[in-house]
């Protein structure tokens, strides 16, 4: 364990703030079972006091501590799936403050893979004296684009000094988007399994692992991160267009005078590469991007951030392919072109 964890966990058992790194993304961290600390991480993102977040937890955790119910289904996918970019919902004990679940009933857990975030999770509950949880939405503004470098979070937070957020450097995060969520808090009552946020573990993998496959959110499905029709949005207004569709809006945006940063996944032909019109003021930055889903998605926060900082008027992304591979991709870019649209 090196200065830098130790000095983390410490951080967090006196309730402050811990930035940290995970395989899909950067979170920020406080004591699950402290109020006032959880509070820190609402007020500090301006996320609303209903919206839940995820209790972190190390691999050798007692989900019972956390859950009044651990179904075997739970325990079934906890063995093929942690550590790793999974997020369980399941019935809240009792003795767990529903400050964590934005006042539900329910309880989001993960055991994150990261190295770092696993040394931090095993201090942490040692200190905690061996049931410790660290509560971690990702670390950056509410709607915003999820960090996946420590760069990205210092950026996010410039008005919190090391007094007030410790971060910890871990690296590019691997998966780049965050983890799959399942519902499996409602099985008493006959629902469920639910996928709630589609992720790097694919519906198709859970069902190998429990028998029969997620259904679709449903009415009455808990609150989870990330489950709003607008989130993980630049400040850029964005948009997602067919392939077919690219020529028409860079005209449109000709017209207008706009610059565009146009991310693609096929370098474009010269006819396109001159249709901007530079006397009139319209540019088109092009970038090119992996057909790969997975190399797409561990890229693809970054490249929002690094867009977002260039002073376009617009980022427009070519539709991936509608197929599972991208199901939890096109999530995403879904739910980051819907803050845009009226």
């Amino acid at each position: 364990m090196t200065p830098e964890v130790e000095r983390a966990a410490r951080r967090l058992v006196e309730g402050g703030l811990v930035a940290f790194p995970t395989e899909t993304v950067y979170g920020l961290g406080a004591d699950a079972e402290n109020k006032a600390a959880v509070h820190r991480i609402y007020e500090a993102k301006g996320r609303p006091s209903n919206h839940p977040v995820i209790v972190h937890v190390a691999p050798d955790a007692g989900l019972s501590y956390w859950a009044s119910s651990v179904p075997p289904a739970a325990e079934a996918l906890v063995r093929a799936f942690w550590p790793g970019p999974l997020t369980l919902i399941l019935p809240r004990a009792a003795g767990i403050d529903a400050t964590v679940s934005g006042g539900q009933a329910s309880i989001g857990l993960r055991c994150p893979s990261h190295p770092v975030a696993q040394a931090l999770l095993r201090r942490f509950s040692e200190l905690k004296g061996g049931q410790g949880g660290v509560a971690a939405p990702s670390a950056n503004k509410f709607g915003q684009v999820s960090p996946t470098q420590a760069a990205h979070v210092r950026h996010e937070f410039p008005e919190l000094d090391d007094s007030a957020l410790l971060v910890l450097e871990g690296g590019a995060s691997e998966v780049g988007i965050e983890s799959t969520i399942l519902d499996l808090s409602r099985l008493e009552s006959g629902v469920g399994p639910v996928l709630l946020r589609p992720g790097h573990i694919s519906a198709d993998a859970l069902a190998e692992v429990i028998g029969q496959m997620p259904a679709l959110p449903d009415a009455a499905a808990p609150r989870v991160s990330g489950s709003l029709k607008a989130h993980y949005a630049p400040r850029t207004p964005l948009m997602v267009v067919k392939c077919g569709q690219i020529t028409t809006v860079m005209a449109e945006a000709a017209d207008r005078g706009e610059r565009l940063a146009m991310v693609v996944f096929e370098p474009p032909p010269e006819s396109l590469r001159q249709a901007a019109k530079p006397d009139a003021g319209s540019s088109v930055h092009w970038r090119v991007c992996p057909s790969d889903s997975q190399a797409y998605a561990q890229q693809l926060y970054a490249l929002l951030r690094e867009l977002d900082d260039g002073s376009y008027d617009c980022i427009v992304l070519e539709q991936p392919p509608q197929t599972a591979a991208w199901q939890a991709v096109n999530d995403r870019l879904g739910r980051a072109a819907a803050a845009f649209q009226p």
